[in-house]
């Protein structure tokens, strides 16, 4: 038996309240970028330090998120159209750095087919 003076206990739940879809981290990054590089484009910002100062994060983490940029145009198109999903996406930025250090487009297009469309 309970005392009077303690909260009762709700019972427990094997319900898990139901996630919201989310847009993905890829594609948040990648959006990022896209800004970051029309800002300097534009004279906004001068330099990749300068977002870094402004966004309070280290000038590596500028640089690894603008490295999505050496994307091929067709991943890119392809990441930004992800839709919102409450599960984790397979598509990631960690992964996604091992294709843009590839020089030739059709060689990051076939590596990111073999990843992420079989």
């Amino acid at each position: 038996m309970c005392h009077p003076e303690w909260p009762q206990r709700r019972p427990r739940s094997n319900i898990k309240p139901r996630k919201e879809p989310r847009t993905p981290r890829v594609v948040e990054l990648l959006r990022k970028a896209i800004e970051w590089q029309r800002q300097l484009n534009a004279g906004e910002v001068r330099t990749q330090a300068d977002i870094a100062d402004r966004e309070r994060i280290t000038r590596a983490r500028v640089t690894q998120v603008m490295g999505m940029l050496r994307l091929a145009p067709e991943i890119q198109e392809q990441i930004l159209s992800l839709p919102d999903s409450a599960r984790r996406f397979a598509v990631t930025e960690r992964i996604l750095r091992r294709i843009e250090t590839i020089p030739d487009y059709r060689v990051q297009l076939l590596g990111y087919d073999k990843l992420f469309n079989n």
